[in-house]
């Protein structure tokens, strides 16, 4: 009972009300309803993501493809079994690819939209972990106004500073507690599986260049000599 009361203390609908429903609020109108979207998604990445587990897998997938490769031909490469969707994604595009350029120019797209899309959930959360202390501020200013404008009355200035000091704790709490450490664990991961995509796909480069341009037929030599008139 007693914690209980101890906890009720740092409890005031006010000051959650300025502070995260203000952090809402500006974060609804910074970021596209898609983005802010994709930021709460990524949550999910939080508990479960592997890098280390993933990169290794990368490379176990990435010498499938090219013993595939090898042992049949670069065009059964998309029968390569893995369970990472990009790979999948990746091997279709060198079977389907008619030169190495063709791969590498999907494979800088794919990593360049994907990179995007990480920066724009990541950005949500900078987005928050900013606001957060600015809201509390601002509800701390609203709390003293309301404390001075009722000097006269002793009863009427606890809870006006309850209000200008919780609003404060919140902000903190909702930046360095929450907001920031998820984008900077969201920032790391993305840099994690950027690299070993943007590996693979350096690999699968150097496999298309070795299956499909040695195997194309050279070009005529255009001659340098032209008919006098």
């Amino acid at each position: 009972m007693f914690l209980l009361e101890q906890i009720a203390r740092f409890i005031d609908p006010v000051a959650i009300a300025i502070v995260f429903g203000g952090t809402v609020v500006t974060t609804i109108f910074r970021a596209p309803w898609a983005h802010i979207g994709r930021a709460f998604s990524a949550l999910g990445l939080l508990g479960k993501a592997d890098p280390a587990t993933d990169a290794a897998a990368a490379r176990v997938s990435v010498s499938r493809i090219r013993e595939l490769a090898e042992v049949r031909s670069i065009n059964c490469v998309d029968r390569v079994e893995t369970a990472q969707r990009f790979l999948l994604r990746a091997a279709r595009e060198l079977s389907e690819a008619r030169h190495s350029q063709d791969f590498v120019r999907w494979a800088t797209e794919e990593i360049d939209a994907r990179r995007l899309r990480h920066q724009a959930a990541i950005g949500v959360w900078r987005s928050v972990a900013e606001t957060g202390p600015a809201m509390g501020m601002i509800g701390t200013i609203i709390g003293l106004v309301q404390m001075f404008a009722q000097m006269d009355d002793p009863a009427k200035i606890g809870p006006a500073m309850a209000v200008a000091m919780l609003t404060t704790l919140y902000g903190i709490i909702l930046s360095a507690g929450i907001a920031a450490p998820i984008a900077g664990r969201l920032e790391t991961l993305s840099e994690t599986e950027l690299a070993w995509q943007t590996t693979a796909c350096k690999q699968l480069e150097l496999l298309a260049r070795d299956e499909i341009d040695a195997a194309a037929p050279p070009r005529p030599a255009r001659s340098g000599l032209r008919t006098a008139a």
